[in-house]
């Protein structure tokens, strides 16, 4: 009983000496220079417009790099300190391009923050060919030749590269002979290499170069991972943006389970695949992350359950005795492939539906109230006169039109009755306008703590329906999602040809949360409907809670890139496509959709009341 308290104390001081020496050895073998540091977050600006500006694929996005495992020689006090060789290096993919969350390399802040401007240059005109060490000369040379203002700096990257690289003396074998061909190959002279090619795990890390890029999960791995996360719930704030690189690995057989025909020593370490029967209901793991940043593969296998995740989603379709009524036959729409840059032909099956029997909706006193003012607002808007410019007599001087003509007079060039004038004249307004609501499974869930994302669209509706039936423009409403290409389901809410009473605000009132967003096909279904109208402006809102996405092909670059030919096919045919968002990243994808000035993020759904009619009362004026 007299010991055990001194034990204790001393427990606790080898505790407390044994966490200062890892902390002394850890910094002592980190190579890095983080006092120097540069974000990622703080250069995603401007690596975007300089990878743009090289011509560098739009639809690209930038995300963080995983740890890659590479070569080179560790010294005795990296090797004291568990330095695992590995570092997060800039990798090029289809889809993203992956930099590190943060640079340390050298020790000014100038360097670092120029490797990453060198980076984006890079990969804007990288080509995969298969041959790492050629390709990346290749891409340097083309970089410099697009960007001869970057010469300078490369070669103070180079040079302060080339000094932390390990020297030749020290390497002996194939690892001299990768080092020599690297070092070649950067400077710029020729190298026979005997061996074959080089590959990055055979070098020190190369940080002016772009790892080759990595597989990718299977489709269907990634609709698994879509539908976990549906099923979780997990939030915004709780995503990690972390690319990691993947392989997929066949399913071992589950017979003779217990049967081991090998030693103990070679059982699968972390990295490799082990099968695990987890139960789906298993509490979510807190330490995941964790555990997927200590891997240095994650290897990932389909879970044997596709025919069942196939038979509830067709059970979840009703049936034609309990579904809403058809309108019409449907229609065969195409739809974009990017990666055979071809429109196929009615590769889609788009079907309106109406809910004949919903029951008569009772908007609240306050959405009344919310509806009455927005309506004043417009009607006051379409009453308003409008200017007209370059006028030979009016109220007030067109400065636009005085510029011209001032430009013109100093060439000699001089009127009696100079076109400089703006005066306010009522016109007569001609507009139409389509509202698109996306009705998917995403907006079932909660906005706030007293309604869901489904709710606050249906305001929205209401709202908005109320205040264009008092600015007295022709509009109509639908709603649309999808499960495959096959069943695109368009939900009719309001046509142009019929009034704003109560079988459309019934139907409003009646909307609930569908399946998934095929957007384009939407798109087209719209553009379709507004261009037979005749007015001389034609505005398309679309309004969502995320990106496009499908049980199908239809995930990332895919539907990304069907629903960008869907908005160009749309102005091209004379429409105003806008979108209203309330996606949170929604920054990452939606200027390559609709462009910079095509959206508006709401940061709040229950924003999107009264944002909703304000915008429509901007882009009108417009």
């Amino acid at each position: 009983m007299i010991n055990k308290p001194a034990k204790t104390g001393r427990n606790d001081m080898e505790e407390w000496i044994g966490q200062v020496w890892h902390r002394f050895v850890t910094r002592a073998a980190d190579q890095r220079h983080l006092d120097a540091a540069v974000q990622l977050t703080d250069m995603r600006r401007s690596i975007g417009m300089l990878f743009r500006a090289a011509g560098g694929d739009a639809a690209v996005r930038l995300g963080e790099a995983s740890a890659t495992q590479t070569g080179g020689p560790r010294g005795w006090l990296q090797r004291l300190g568990g330095v695992d060789g590995r570092e997060h290096l800039a990798r090029l993919e289809p889809d993203v391009l992956s930099l590190p969350a943060q640079i340390a390399v050298f020790a000014e802040p100038e360097l670092n923050r120029a490797l990453y401007l060198w980076l984006a240059a890079l990969s804007a005109v990288y080509i995969d060919s298969g041959d790492w060490l050629a390709d990346n000369r290749a891409a340097t040379l083309r970089a410099l030749t697009v960007f001869p203002g970057l010469q300078l700096r490369y070669q103070q990257l180079l040079q302060a590269h080339l000094a932390q690289r390990p020297a030749l003396s020290s390497l002996k074998g194939p690892a001299a002979t990768a080092e020599a061909a690297l070092r070649a190959a950067l400077t710029g002279e020729l190298f026979p290499l005997p061996g074959g090619q080089v590959l990055p795990q055979d070098l020190a890390p190369v940080w002016l170069w772009l790892l080759p890029g990595a597989g990718k999960l299977s489709a269907a791995t990634a609709r698994g991972e879509a539908a976990n996360e549906a099923r979780l719930g997990a939030k915004p704030g709780e995503q990690d943006k972390t690319r990691r690189q993947a392989k997929k690995q066949s399913e071992h057989s589950r017979q003779d389970g217990l049967l081991m025909f090998f030693r103990t020593e070679s059982l699968l370490s972390w990295s490799e695949y082990v099968k695990v029967n987890r139960a789906s209901d298993d509490d979510e793991d807190g330490n995941a992350v964790a555990a997927a940043n200590d891997m240095q593969t994650l290897t990932v296998t389909d879970g044997g359950q596709t025919l069942a995740a196939r038979v509830k989603f067709d059970l979840d379709l009703p049936s034609a005795a309990a579904d809403d009524r058809p309108l019409g036959p449907g229609e065969r729409l195409p739809e974009w492939d990017w990666r055979q840059r071809l429109l196929l032909p009615e590769h889609c099956s788009v079907q309106r539906f109406v809910n004949a029997e919903a029951p008569p909706f009772a908007a609240s006193p306050a959405l009344r109230q919310t509806a009455r003012r927005m309506r004043r607002r417009l009607e006051t808007l379409r009453a308003a006169p409008s200017w007209q410019r370059g006028m030979d007599s009016g109220e007030e001087i067109d400065l636009d039109a005085w510029v011209r003509y001032a430009a013109e007079g100093s060439k000699g060039n001089i009127s009696d009755s100079p076109s400089v004038y703006a005066r306010a004249a009522k016109t007569e307004r001609s507009l139409a306008s389509l509202l698109m609501a996306d009705l998917s499974l995403s907006t079932d869930a909660y906005a706030n703590n007293n309604s869901r994302i489904i709710d606050v669209i249906r305001e929205a509706l209401f709202v908005f329906g109320e205040a264009l039936d008092g600015s007295g423009d022709p509009f109509e409403m639908l709603g649309f999602s999808s499960v495959r290409r096959q069943n695109i389901r368009i939900q009719h809410l309001k046509g142009f040809d019929e009034a704003w009473g109560q079988a459309p605000k019934a139907r409003v009132g009646a909307i609930k949360p569908g399946y998934y967003t095929r957007m384009g096909a939407a798109i087209r279904h719209a553009t379709a409907r507004l261009s037979q109208r005749p007015e001389r402006q034609r505005l398309l809102l679309l309004l969502t809670d995320g990106k496009p996405n499908d049980l199908d092909h239809y995930e990332g670059r895919f539907g990304l890139e069907d629903t960008r030919h869907a908005v160009q096919a749309a102005r091209q045919a004379g429409l105003t496509p806008f979108c209203v968002t309330i996606d949170t990243s929604a920054h990452d994808y939606l200027p390559y959709l609709f462009g910079a000035q095509g959206y508006a993020l709401v940061h709040r759904p229950q924003d999107l009341l009264s944002r909703l009619p304000k915008l429509y009362a901007s882009l009108t004026r417009a």
